[in-house]
């Protein structure tokens, strides 16, 4: 295995996974503030699962956001 290889990618690929979770977030939490259905004060409930096939990689976390 090519460390410099292995680490360039996985740094691309949690990245990835950064930008577009804010990204998604933030338009679902702004679309239910617009519609009602959040008030924008709320603490959510929000759990990520990460997953990496071939070596039985399953990665829960459990946190809150906090819109204010």
């Amino acid at each position: 295995m090519n460390e410099d290889v292995f680490n360039t990618s996985l740094r691309r690929f949690l990245k990835k996974v950064g930008i577009t979770s804010q990204r998604e977030i933030e338009k679902a939490v702004r679309d239910a503030v617009e519609s009602g259905k959040l008030k924008g004060n709320e603490k959510l409930p929000a759990k990520m699962v990460l997953t990496v096939g071939s070596v039985t990689l399953s990665h829960e976390i459990t946190d809150e956001i906090e819109l204010g």
